[in-house]
């Protein structure tokens, strides 16, 4: 079976730092692609980062490029977001996925590209 799992979410001060993890297990990671996507009250679900299981390609939404670090540690089944200089406009539910994997930036970004999803984790930035 599918198991997607994500935690690490909490309070962090504006400017704080903050990492989520993503465990998955019941399938093959290499086959797969995951993303991180958020989603802020009132927004649409928008995609932050992504990695591809096979050749390790990292994507990163312009919004949290060079502050945020997807990744994932030899052949872990945990995925890492590593989050910096975080500020009221990082708040909201991420949620890592999976999927089949695609091509381009574009897809591994885009919401559809996806067929399994976690429960969330809630990220407050607040002082």
């Amino acid at each position: 079976q599918l198991q997607i799992v994500e935690s690490g979410g909490g309070f962090v001060q504006p400017g704080g730092s903050l990492t989520l993890s993503c465990a998955t297990s019941g399938f093959t990671l290499e086959n797969f692609a995951i993303g991180w996507f958020r989603q802020a009250p009132g927004n649409e679900r928008e995609g932050v980062s992504a990695l591809s299981g096979r050749d390790g390609s990292r994507y990163y939404a312009d919004s949290v490029r060079g502050r945020f670090t997807v990744s994932r540690h030899n052949a872990d089944s945990v995925i890492y977001l590593r989050m910096t200089n975080l500020s009221s406009e990082d708040a909201g539910t991420y949620y890592c996925a999976t999927g089949r994997r695609g091509y381009g930036e574009a897809w591994y970004l885009s919401q559809n590209s996806y067929d399994y999803w976690g429960q969330g984790t809630q990220v407050t930035v607040s002082s």
